[in-house]
């Protein structure tokens, strides 16, 4: 291994999102809009989020771009819009039974995918590696949630 140098840190991590990218786009090739279809479908099983718009933020995704995610995760029948019971002006974005399906199936997928991209590292520096990430990214969200992530 090459020794470790300050000016490493950016090449290492775009060399981990761009494997990690390649394998959770052939991974879900056969989804619309690919490993972000997936975190939309994900965020809604597992959260409730109010809005399109909150959803938006949440994915840290343009509500324009966001806008196309939905109606082709719709159009699929992995999602649907309906009115939010608090404010009939509001629409909800929920999964449907066979989105809440290849979203259970997805999860399965993802770990593999992770396990190719992380398979260089012993399991106890695969997981340390997945929590500080985490921890990083909560961080980094947190010290400025309304930053425009989609810019990076």
């Amino acid at each position: 291994m090459a020794p470790r140098h300050a000016s490493n840190f950016g090449w290492s991590m775009s060399v981990v999102l761009r494997r990690w990218q390649q394998f959770a786009e052939e991974t879900f090739k056969d989804l619309p809009h690919g490993s972000r279809g997936f975190h939309l479908l994900s965020v809604v099983v597992h959260e409730e989020v109010r809005t399109q718009g909150a959803l938006a933020t949440r994915l840290a995704v343009d509500r324009t771009v966001l806008t196309y995610v939905i109606d082709d995760l719709e159009k699929a029948g992995l999602i649907e819009r309906q009115a939010d019971p608090r404010d009939r002006r509001a629409r909800r974005i929920v999964a449907t039974e066979q989105g809440r399906k290849v979203q259970a199936a997805g999860e399965e997928r993802m770990a593999d995918a992770e396990e190719h991209v992380l398979g260089g590292l012993t399991e106890d520096q695969r997981e340390a590696f997945r929590e500080f990430a985490d921890q990083a990214a909560a961080a980094i969200y947190n010290a400025a949630p309304g930053t425009d992530l989609c810019g990076a």
